[in-house]
């Protein structure tokens, strides 16, 4: 007897949300119901399969060996299973579901968006800004744009540009900087304690990471990117994040450079995406916008 006679689909759906997504109560918002619904259907699917896939932790579940080497199947299938549906449904051929950081979707993309609906009227986005990472061909989502080394197994990367960071500050407070060095005698705004991009900046010029002195500390880029704007202190600004404050004079680049990260702007779909004419045109489009972006402040 084939097993999926016995195991409803809707409880492997739901192992693969939990295991794809990290915890219960994010498997239970994209699915639609209630954590305490998920767990039992879970528990029920358990039941059916003769063996448990889960380890119930004080942290929350927890794959074991058989629930990691289902996982791997399941989101496979899962994605060929969303293609599949959506191959039926002619409202999708110019709908493109894009998920991307909330961060960069706010400061960047939604002031850009309107050129390429200009451009392709016939084609409709819809943002999905999340700030966990979530796989295109699950959940009816297309396309991802990811910052990182295009390294996500299973999927396909395509670089649109490299990211790049440089300090920036009010012109008020660059009256105070004429060398690298006296970027240390200012307050240095922080995204939750950390210092992203300051070594890869400040090691070209012989400066130590560890002398950088203290600073307001901040939740997320953008709110530290307004404290620069407020002239708090000096922010090490992606050069997305900061491009149309620069352009508005509102913030400047006290000292020439731009530093690579290691990390690049990549376009992630399925491996096995659905041929959507929609996908290639805004890949293209991003590209050159974020070249734009590039070319408007070189290094």
């Amino acid at each position: 007897m084939n097993p999926l006679n016995r195991i409803p689909l809707t409880g492997l759906r739901a192992i693969e949300a939990v295991a794809r997504l990290g915890s219960l109560s994010a498997a239970a918002e994209e699915l639609g119901v209630t954590p305490g619904a998920l767990s039992q259907r879970i528990s029920r699917t358990e039941a059916q399969l003769g063996r448990p896939v889960f380890e119930r932790t004080g942290s929350g579940l927890r794959l074991n060996a058989l629930g990691r080497d289902m996982a791997t199947r399941l989101s496979r299938g899962m994605a060929e299973l969303s293609a599949a549906a959506m191959l039926a449904d002619p409202a999708q051929d110019d709908l493109l579901n894009v998920s991307v950081a909330p961060l960069f979707a706010s400061r960047w993309l939604i002031w850009r968006l309107p050129g390429f609906t200009a451009a392709h009227p016939a084609i409709r986005v819809r943002l999905e800004p999340v700030s966990r990472m979530v796989t295109p061909g699950i959940g009816g989502v297309d396309v991802g744009l990811r910052v990182g080394r295009g390294d996500w197994p299973g999927l396909k990367t395509e670089k649109l540009l490299d990211q790049r960071v440089m300090p920036v500050c009010t012109p008020a407070l660059a009256e105070r900087i004429r060398q690298p060095a006296d970027l240390l005698n200012l307050p240095i705004l922080r995204e939750n304690d950390q210092l992203a991009g300051w070594r890869e900046w400040l090691a070209p010029h012989g400066l130590d990471p560890e002398s950088i002195p203290d600073g307001p500390v901040f939740a997320d880029g953008g709110l530290c990117l307004d404290a620069a704007i407020s002239g708090q202190g000096v922010f090490m600004a992606w050069e997305t994040l900061a491009s149309d404050a620069l352009s508005r004079g509102q913030i400047i680049t006290p000292l020439p450079g731009r530093s690579g990260t290691g990390d690049s702007y990549w376009f992630v779909t399925a491996s096995e995406a659905r041929r959507k004419p929609a996908i290639a045109r805004f890949r293209d489009w991003l590209r050159t916008e974020l070249a734009k972006t590039a070319r408007d402040w070189p290094a």
